[in-house]
C-alpha cells in the first residue's frame, strides 16, 4: 500500500510543490488515476489482491470490484463481498449492461454465505444490503471509478435505513462485536411463464438455505401469465411487506384473484397497485361472485399506504365499486379505471367517496359514459378541482350535451396540466367552447382532442385531412389571440381500418391506410 501513499519519485504526494494548482486540488474530489493503477496491479495477482483487502482503502474497493467482476475473478469477488466497506453493494447497476454470468454471480452469493455462516460479525463488516435492482444507484460505479466527478454515498441510502437503525441498537448492546442480523437482498421481480430468471433461481436457493438470515425484498413486483402454484412458491420466499409497486397483468378468473388476495393483504407498504384482465366465471352464482369480490376488496383494509390504484378490464366492478371504495383507508393520488363497465350508481359513489379528495390523476378511458347522468361526472370534477393535474376521458362516448355540461366544473380545475378526451364524438363548436373555458387555466399545457365531427368524410370514420388541418389551424389561431400560444393542442384519432392513431400537431402523422399505394 506504499504505492498509494507516495508519488512516483518516492516523495510524499502533495509535498513536492508548496503551491498546488487548481487541477491538483480538484483531483482530491475524484478517485485518482493512481488508485486505478494500483487496483489493476493487484488484480494481476489474485492471491495478493485477497491478502491486501484488510488494508485496502475504501476508495479502491469499487474500481477493484468492477475489474474483478468484468474479468470474472470469482475468488476475489467472494473475498471482496466479505470485506465490502459500504452499507450497500449495488450489484444490479453493475450487471445492467453486462450479460449474466451465473458463476460470477454465484461467487458474490458465496461471499454472503461465508458471512452469514459466522456466529458473530467481523469488526469491519458493514454490508447490510445487496441491491440487485438495475435502475438503482446509477451513479455509484461511475463516481467511484473516476469516470464521473461527484459524491456518492450509500451509507444513508433509503434501502439501508431500517437495518442501520436496528444495528445501531444491537451494536450499543453488544459493544464492538456486532450481533447477527438478517442481510437484505433487494430485487425487482417479473414472474412470467416460459422465461427463465437465473438470478431469481440462484436467490431462491440461497434464501432457502439461509432461512431467517437472508431476507429477499422486492420493491417492484410484476406478475404475468404464470400458474398460481408457481407464483405462491416464489412469494413464499419474499418479504411481502417490502413490496411497494405491484402489477398483476394476468387473464385470471375472479376465483383465481380470490386465491391471490391473501398475499395482497400482506403487502402492507404497497403504494401502487395495477390489476388487469379479471373476468367472471360463467358457472359462478351471484352469491359466489360477491363472496370472492369481498375476499379481494377486504384486503384493501391493510393497505394504509396505497396512493395509486389502476384497474383495467375488470369485469366484476359494475355495481360493486362502492365495496372497494369503502375499504380504502386513505385518499388516493392516482385512480385509473379503464375499459370497465360502471353503472350510474358506481359513478355516484365515486364522486362522493372521501378517497378522491386529494386526487391528482384521474383516468376513465374506455368507460362508457354515454348513458350516465352528467351530474355525477360534474360533481367528481368539482370535488377534485383543487388537486387534479391529469384527466383522461378517452373513448368514453361523451357527446356535445354532456361535454358542455361539465365545462364549468372543468374550468375550475386550477392545477390541471394535461387533458385528454380522444375518441369522443365532439363538434368544432364545443371544442371552441372548451378552449374559451380553459384558457384561464395557467398550468394547462397539453390538450389531446378528437378530430371534430366536421372533419370526417363519411359515417365510417374516414378523415378528411384538409378539413382537419383547417380546423386545427383555427384552434391554434384562437390560442394565439387569447395569449396562450404555448398551450399545445393536438388531435389523436383511431383509424377505422387498422386502429392505429393519426396525430395532427401541426402536420399529420398518418397510419399506412392513408398513404398512397
Amino acid at each position: 500500500m506504499e504505492l498509494l501513499r507516495r508519488g512516483p519519485t518516492g516523495e510524499s504526494a502533495g509535498l513536492r510543490d508548496p503551491v498546488w494548482s487548481q487541477r491538483s486540488r480538484m483531483s482530491l474530489w475524484a478517485p485518482p488515476t493512481l488508485l486505478e493503477m494500483a487496483g489493476k496491479n493487484l488484480l494481476r495477482n489474485e492471491s495478493l489482491a485477497i491478502a491486501a483487502l484488510e488494508e485496502l482503502p475504501m476508495e479502491l474497493f469499487p474500481p477493484l470490484f468492477m475489474a474483478a467482476f468484468n474479468r470474472r475473478r470469482r475468488k476475489t469477488l467472494k473475498a471482496m463481498v466479505q470485506a465490502w466497506p459500504f452499507a450497500c453493494l449495488p450489484l444490479g447497476a453493475l450487471m445492467k449492461e453486462r450479460k449474466f454470468h451465473r458463476e460470477t454471480f454465484q461467487a458474490v452469493l458465496d461471499g454472503l454465505d461465508v458471512l452469514l455462516a459466522q456466529d458473530v460479525r467481523p469488526r469491519r463488516w458493514k454490508l447490510q444490503v445487496l441491491d440487485l435492482r438495475k435502475n438503482a444507484h446509477q451513479d455509484f460505479w461511475t463516481v467511484w471509478s473516476g469516470t464521473r466527478v461527484g459524491a456518492c454515498s450509500l451509507v444513508d441510502s433509503e434501502a439501508t435505513q431500517p437495518l442501520r437503525k436496528k444495528q445501531r441498537v444491537d451494536r450499543s448492546r453488544a459493544g464492538v462485536r456486532q450481533a447477527l442480523a438478517p442481510l437484505e437482498v433487494l430485487v425487482d421481480l417479473c414472474l412470467k411463464e416460459g422465461s427463465r430468471d437465473e438470478v431469481l433461481s440462484c436467490l431462491l436457493e440461497k434464501v432457502k438455505a439461509r432461512e431467517g438470515l437472508l431476507h429477499l425484498c422486492c420493491r417492484r413486483l410484476r406478475i404475468f401469465a404464470m400458474p398460481m402454484q408457481n407464483i405462491k412458491t416464489v412469494l413464499k420466499m419474499v418479504r411481502l411487506d417490502s413490496v411497494q409497486d405491484l402489477e398483476v397483468n394476468c387473464t385470471w378468473k375472479l376465483s383465481t384473484l380470490g386465491r391471490f388476495a391473501l398475499h395482497l393483504g400482506q403487502m402492507r407498504n404497497l403504494r401502487r397497485l395495477l390489476i388487469s384482465h379479471i373476468h367472471l366465471s360463467s358457472c359462478a352464482s351471484r352469491e359466489e361472485e360477491d363472496e370472492r369480490v369481498s375476499q379481494f376488496t377486504s384486503q384493501f383494509l391493510s393497505l394504509h399506504h396505497l396512493q395509486e390504484l389502476c384497474l383495467d378490464s375488470i369485469s366484476f366492478l359494475e355495481g360493486r365499486l362502492n365495496h372497494m371504495l369503502r375499504c380504502l383507508k386513505n385518499p388516493l393520488e392516482t385512480l385509473s379505471i379503464t375499459n370497465c363497465l360502471l353503472s350510474e350508481l358506481d359513478l355516484k359513489h365515486l364522486s362522493q367517496s372521501p378517497t378522491i379528495c386529494q386526487l391528482k390523476d384521474l383516468g376513465l378511458s374506455g368507460v362508457n359514459l354515454t348513458t350516465v347522468s352528467v351530474r355525477s361526472l360534474r360533481v367528481l370534477l368539482e370535488r377534485t378541482s383543487a388537486t387534479l393535474q391529469d384527466l383522461d376521458l378517452d373513448e368514453c362516448g361523451i357527446m356535445d350535451p354532456q361535454f358542455s355540461a361539465i365545462l364549468p366544473a372543468l374550468s375550475r380545475c386550477s392545477q390541471l396540466t394535461t387533458f385528454s378526451f380522444c375518441g369522443n364524438p365532439i363538434s368544432m363548436a364545443v371544442l371552441e367552447k372548451l378552449l374559451r373555458h380553459t384558457i384561464g387555466l395557467s398550468n394547462l399545457s397539453h390538450v389531446l382532442y378528437p378530430a371534430p365531427l366536421e372533419s370526417y368524410e363519411d359515417v365510417r370514420g374516414t378523415l378528411h385531412l384538409g378539413r382537419l388541418a383547417y380546423l386545427h389551424a383555427k384552434l391554434k389561431r384562437m390560442l394565439r389571440e387569447s395569449g396562450r400560444p404555448g398551450m399545445v393542442w393536438f388531435s389523436a384519432n383511431p383509424c377505422p381500418h387498422c386502429g392505429d392513431r393519426t396525430f395532427y400537431d401541426p402536420e399529420p402523422i398518418l397510419c399506412s391506410c392513408y398513404m398512397p399505394v
